[in-house]
């Protein structure tokens, strides 16, 4: 008797407890990802302009299972320690009262031109526009350094060897000998007020603009000064 007694309150707890899950449960307000992505573009927008080409971002959307609230409005900046180019990260604070801050993985593409050896470059060769050949491309899928001017490699000089048809970087170019090893060279000697010819002497190395070289004088003195142009070595006092 008591078993029958309690059967059917069973079969109304197990009753409501089925209806209170067939309930539907309120969504939870979270981040939509569409705000968020427009607001790093328009970021990279402006902190792009000067790259050299067109660039354009490809933004991490954000998983619409975030549990971040709602925001109204961003600032966005970019991640200490990265960069604006290839693959790189951006932090978007949310202004709201107690927001949220979170990193954004972006990918920042560039499109322009970069600089080729139309032929091979020998070490120490001056570069001169001959030497040169402009291609397009994806730059930032080429190395590191890659040059896009023409006037960032003329008048320098190749610090290695360099076969026809390789991107040119800045760490393959030098600036140009303005004193080359066993040249004649002119001494001056300038200070507070004057500025004399001390003398003819011969390079005892190649040299820069600014550099110190040696020179071997013709009395067979050895003296030390910097390179200029004009096949001129400047000694000061």
């Amino acid at each position: 008797m008591v078993q029958s007694r309690i059967c059917p309150l069973r079969l109304i707890l197990l009753a409501m407890l089925a209806l209170f899950c067939l309930r539907p449960v309120a969504a939870r307000a979270h981040q939509e990802s569409p705000p968020v992505s427009k607001a790093v573009e328009e970021f990279l927008k402006i902190q792009t302009q000067g790259l050299p080409g067109q660039a354009r971002f490809k933004v991490t959307p954000l998983d619409p299972r975030n549990n971040l609230a709602p925001c109204p409005a961003f600032t966005v900046e970019l991640t200490p320690g990265a960069r604006l180019w290839g693959r790189s990260s951006v932090r978007v604070r949310c202004q709201a009262e107690g927001g949220w801050t979170i990193h954004v993985p972006v990918q920042i593409l560039v499109t322009g031109h970069y600089l080729v050896t139309a032929r091979a470059l020998t070490r120490g060769q001056a570069v001169t526009e001959a030497d040169l050949s402009q291609l397009s491309g994806e730059l930032t899928m080429l190395p590191d350094g890659i040059l896009t001017e023409p006037d960032q490699a003329i008048g320098r000089s190749a610090s290695l060897s360099i076969p026809a048809g390789r991107p040119l970087r800045g760490d393959m170019l030098q600036q140009a000998w303005v004193i080359q090893q066993g040249q004649t060279v002119q001494v001056v000697s300038s200070g507070a007020g004057f500025h004399v010819t001390a003398g003819d002497g011969r390079a005892l190395g190649n040299a820069t603009e600014g550099q110190i070289v040696q020179v071997r004088m013709a009395n067979g003195r050895l003296i030390s000064g910097l390179a200029r142009g004009g096949a001129t070595v400047e000694v000061g006092y």
